[in-house]
């Protein structure tokens, strides 16, 4: 009896392979594809939330790799959900063949896919003799991608290829490579050594284990490599069991060397396509073939104008706006679509010719010297010209062109000598309920003189600019520097804010224009005094008493000069106005009479400067009539030549520092 027990045990254990070296067999109905190659099999294509749906539990792929991000491990099988490749590739051509062949496969059938393919690489790196040798000389971003597949693509392919032969049967080997080995006349050759070790170490036969090769981007498609097609073409002649899809009409992408997501679906419907035929399955697929890809439009080549030079404004490495010695700027954008086309400078508007290759040209009459704001007005809106670096000017950012002076401009523009620095500090003001942007200039000592205290210039910019102003149009850091090396000015702080008058003055209907004016910008007085000061003397080492405190301020800020120097005299030595007046008020009872009392005045403010161009109109000139009427110390500069205009408010703060804190 004790017999018998142990020879039914043992025929259990037999049955359920228990004890025994029995497998289970593998599914013949489980159909494998080995798919290789480079960039176009890895997946090229951006992958979107439309691609990752819909996708049958019976197409399956083996992870390749270890992908955190994605739940994936290593020789696991998962649902076909794209990336099939590495971790973070994109759609290929092995996504739409294993949905396609299941479209027509019996329901009983799975498709499985091993992706293992590496962007850039050539053949070699398939090749278990030359692959090592290749994998040395390879560039890191390379090697990055080879260490993916644990060094040795070739050996990781195979190492999966066997764990899925025991659950399913490999039916062919589907293969995109090319583009690195283009011209390569022998490259049949080498796919025959990568395909026949294949064979051998995974103990195939060629007859059951087609090749299917897959044509690069097409010439139809402008294709960057399509010479290798021919050759590609060749590797039936190499390969009885080879087999060529062709690319011909499978849309491109933008860089015409891979191809687009409609052309990835598209090859993968051929590569299905093909190997349905092999296996004699019934099917109706059609290739369907995009347009051809056009040349793209490029802008013909600039006849650069004799005698002309790029614009200082421009971007680095954009020849035009181009200026010639007499201030004429030329102009030539290339908007082949474009109606109409205008450049707006400071309000005079000129036309540009279209020519039959889509380049706009126009020339601008003489230009005076200095700093110009202009615009394009595209079709009748207004934009920014992109090859222009933009400047904050009238209520926005406005492209500019500067018409250089000579060695006159030099006072502005960097010189040889030390360098300060021009920071950003961010502060807040509970007067305004918001974060505040100042431009805060320190002298080039201020880095290395740790001990010493420096006086404090607040320097306004005008109505309709912003705190970048003085820095970026006026170039203040230069001015500084240049007048503290040749020793005209004392090194000095100077902060530029914003004032409250980004936005260009516009009283509403109805409203009192003469208090609306009084009211434009004012909160930045009382801000100035109660938070920006004290930021600013917490901050940096200042010297906080009046007499190492001075404003000064173009045009607007000009005015807000007067409004907050007078009331709080107190507080400051030193004023300045470039092209800033008093607007609607007499100067006997102005600021509640200070100028009433010239000798107390003059002896309270250590200098007051007043400038203005002689081809502006901004009543500076009848202001300074005034005063020096009640007795006030003024001094009156004029810009020879220029107007309401930046190289004026430059030439002002020249000037103007000179007297500062001596």
């Amino acid at each position: 009896m004790k017999q018998k027990m142990i020879t039914i045990a043992l025929a259990l254990c037999s049955l359920i392979g228990i004890g025994s070296n029995a497998t289970a067999a593998p599914d013949k109905d489980f159909h494998i594809y080995l798919c290789i190659g480079q960039s176009n099999m890895e997946g090229a294509a951006r992958l979107t939330p439309a691609d990752k749906e819909g996708i049958s539990p019976r197409f399956r792929m083996m992870s390749s790799m270890d992908c955190p991000d994605q739940g994936r491990q290593l020789g696991q099988w998962y649902t076909a959900v794209p990336p099939l490749a590495q971790c973070y590739s994109g759609l290929s051509p092995a996504d739409n063949f294993g949905r396609t062949m299941l479209q027509y496969l019996p329901e009983k059938v799975k498709v499985g896919v091993i992706v293992v393919a590496v962007g850039g690489c050539k053949i070699e790196l398939f090749d278990k003799k030359q692959s090592a040798e290749y994998i040395a000389t390879a560039p890191d971003w390379m090697k990055e991608k080879i260490e993916g597949y644990g060094g040795d693509p070739y050996a990781r392919l195979v190492k999966l290829a066997k764990e899925a032969q025991k659950v399913g049967v490999i039916k062919g080997i589907l293969l995109h490579q090319g583009e690195s080995n283009t011209g390569q006349k022998d490259w049949p050759a080498k796919v025959k050594v990568v395909y026949d070790n294949l064979l051998s170490d995974l103990g195939l036969r060629a007859a059951n284990v087609p090749l299917i090769a897959g044509e690069v981007v097409a010439a139809d498609q402008r294709g960057q490599c399509a010479s290798m097609n021919p050759i590609i073409n060749e590797l039936p002649q190499t390969i009885p069991t080879a087999h060529v899809v062709s690319a011909r009409g499978c849309a491109t992408g933008p860089d015409f060397l891979h191809f687009s997501t409609a052309g990835y679906m598209e090859l993968g419907k051929r590569y299905a396509a093909t190997m349905l035929n092999l296996l004699k399955v019934k099917n109706d697929i059609q290739p369907v073939y995009a347009p051809a890809a056009q040349p793209p439009r490029r802008e013909p080549q600039a006849v650069i104008p004799a005698g002309t030079e790029p614009a200082p404004t421009n971007i680095i490495g954009k020849e035009f706006p181009r200026v010639d010695k007499d201030g004429r700027t030329y102009f030539r954008i290339y908007a082949p679509d474009t109606e109409k086309l205008q450049v707006d400078i400071m309000g005079k508007k000129y036309d540009m010719t279209k020519d039959a290759d889509g380049v706009w040209t126009a020339t601008t009459d003489p230009l005076v010297v200095g700093f110009h704001y202009y615009a394009l007005i595209v079709d009748g809106y207004t934009v920014s010209d992109p090859a222009s670096y933009t400047f904050f000017g009238a209520s926005r950012d406005f492209s500019a062109i500067e018409i250089p002076e000579g060695a006159e401009g030099d006072y502005y523009r960097p010189q040889n000598v030390p360098h300060g620095q021009v920071r950003e500090c961010i502060y807040y003001s509970d007067i305004t309920k918001k974060y505040r942007r100042i431009y805060v200039y320190t002298p080039a000592e201020y880095e290395t003189n740790a001990d010493k205290r420096y006086p404090v210039l607040y320097l306004q910019h005008g109505m309709g600019e912003d705190q970048t102003g003085w820095s970026k149009q006026g170039h203040t850091q230069y001015i500084m520097d240049n007048l503290v090396a040749q020793q005209k000015a004392v090194p000095m702080i100077v902060v530029m804010e914003s004032g409250d008058v980004e936005v260009g003055f516009r009283p509403r209907p109805g409203q009192d224009v003469a208090q609306a004016r009084q009211q434009y910008g004012a909160t930045f007085t009382e801000v100035m005094m109660k938070e920006l000061i004290p930021y600013i003397d917490n901050t940096f080492r200042t010297l906080t008493d009046r007499e190492h405190r001075a404003m000064a301020g173009l045009s607007w800020g000009g005015f807000q000069t007067f409004q907050t120097v007078l009331p709080n005299i107190d507080r400051f030595a030193y004023m300045g106005t470039f092209s800033g007046a008093i607007f609607g008020q007499d100067l006997k009872t102005a600021y509640n009479g200070i100028f009433a009392d010239a000798k107390k005045f003059n002896k309270q403010m250590r200098y007051f400067f007043m400038g203005c161009g002689t081809e502006e109109n901004m009543g500076t000139g009848r202001t300074i009539e005034g005063l020096k009427e009640l007795g006030i110390n003024v001094t009156y500069y004029e810009s020879q030549g220029t107007a309401h205009e930046w190289l004026t408010w430059r030439r002002c703060l020249a000037e103007f520092v000179p007297h500062l804190f001596k």
